[in-house]
């Protein structure tokens, strides 16, 4: 069985997971609430399926012919790969990356935030390599972009990995967007995503849906746990509360994060987690590794609200009933009048 027939087979496998539920509600400093959850663990990963990942790589290298990962940003370590085409027995030629202040020959260095919106991520792409935007549109329409996961439905948002790429002047839209898939492929195994969903009651889209929730609302890596608790309380707990979330509804409007309006929250965007209960349809950004280990591992605690009581400091608090939330968003607008 060659790469391709391995990796077709295996994703027909993954086919079978589930489609996303509903949610909740919270407040930031700009103005949110939310909660819901499950617990799960992380088992063994089946062999053929990190196999079919590996190969999804390997895949995308032949195509991506050389896009460098040279580092993810919340990854515990630098990722040493440049997709630079295909090897004995079909792995990936790997090389070292540059060193400090070193480029790879005539490649363009491209920064992708955590967080950060496709949309947003291709006139990034577009900026850096010249190319128009429509070009990297229409490899995203067309299904230009290879490796991503059934579970995605076809689409991109969520799985365009965060990480410092460097991109040669030869390569495609869409081989560069397939680095960035592939190197998801690679940060979903080592978190046992399809798995870990599975025991948590949760499909994959699930969790990377609250992942880039999480990822939109923390202001620090830490509380994100906290955060994804939250989710999940007011999900799973509390179905008669929505998650009233800010940053769903901005996206879906396509507006920038901050603070919706009260004609925002009035919206029939399927986004509108005021009006709709339980996930929106899909993510509203691109998470990193630590928002997604927070989805699939939050912390543990009764709390329904969290607010940034201290946007310029970063202070985000948590409660568990509506008189503790009252308190802290009094707490928020003392902060802002006296900052």
């Amino acid at each position: 069985m060659n790469i391709e027939d391995l990796l077709r087979e295996t994703l027909s496998d993954m086919a079978h997971e589930e489609q996303p539920p509903p949610p909740d509600r919270f407040l930031r400093g700009s103005g949110s609430l939310h909660g819901s959850g499950s617990l799960h663990g992380s088992g063994n990963r089946p062999r053929r399926r990190g196999l079919a990942l590996t190969a999804a790589a390997a895949v995308v290298a032949v195509a991506a012919g050389s896009v460098l990962v040279g580092q993810s940003l919340s990854s515990r370590a630098p990722v040493p790969a440049t997709l630079t085409g295909q090897g004995a027995a079909g792995t990936p030629v790997v090389t070292e990356p540059p060193g400090p202040g070193e480029t790879g020959r005539g490649k363009v260095p491209v920064t992708v935030w955590e967080g950060a919106r496709l949309s947003d991520i291709l006139k990034r792409l577009s900026k850096a390599t010249g190319r128009p935007v429509r070009e990297f549109e229409r490899a995203v329409g067309k299904g230009g972009v290879r490796g991503l996961p059934a579970y995605a439905g076809g689409g991109l948002e969520g799985f365009a990995f965060p990480g410092v790429y460097e991109i040669s002047p030869t390569a495609s839209p869409g081989e560069i967007l397939s680095a960035m898939v592939a190197r998801f492929n690679r940060a979903a195994e080592d978190a046992d995503l399809v798995n870990a969903a599975g025991r948590a009651g949760r499909t994959p889209l699930e969790i990377l849906t609250v992942a880039s929730i999480v990822q939109a609302e923390a202001t620090t890596a830490a509380d994100m746990p906290k955060i994804a608790r939250v989710v999940y309380n007011r999900l799973d707990h509390r179905p008669e509360l929505r998650l009233e979330l800010d940053s769903t509804v901005l996206y879906g409007l396509g507006k920038r994060p901050g603070t919706a309006s009260v004609k925002d929250v009035t919206s029939r965007s399927p986004y509108n987690t005021y009006l709709r209960r339980g996930l929106p349809p899909g993510p509203i950004g691109n998470p990193g590794e630590a928002a997604i280990d927070a989805a699939l591992k939050p912390a543990a605690g009764p709390w329904l609200y969290f607010v940034t009581t201290d946007p310029e400091k970063g202070v985000t608090k948590f409660a568990a009933s509506e008189s503790e939330f009252l308190e802290l968003v009094e707490e928020y607008d003392r902060n802002r009048r006296t900052g």
